[in-house]
C-alpha cells in the first residue's frame, strides 16, 4: 500500500464518519439560520446606507 492510498483511505472513513453525525434537520436548519442571517444583514445595510444619505 501506497502512503498517498492511505490518506485517501484515512480521508474518507473521516468523511463518511462526520458525514454519519449529520441528520436532515439539522443541515436544514443550518440552511434557513444561513438564509436568515443573509437577509437580516442586506436589510440592516440597505437601512445604514439610508441614514448615512440623509445626514
Amino acid at each position: 500500500m501506497k502512503l498517498n492510498d492511505i490518506r485517501i483511505g484515512t480521508l474518507g472513513g473521516t468523511l463518511c464518519s462526520i458525514w454519519a453525525s449529520f441528520s436532515l434537520g439539522d443541515l436544514l436548519q443550518t440552511a434557513l439560520m444561513a438564509v436568515v442571517g443573509t437577509v437580516v444583514s442586506y436589510v440592516t445595510s440597505r437601512v445604514v446606507s439610508r441614514i448615512c444619505k440623509r445626514r
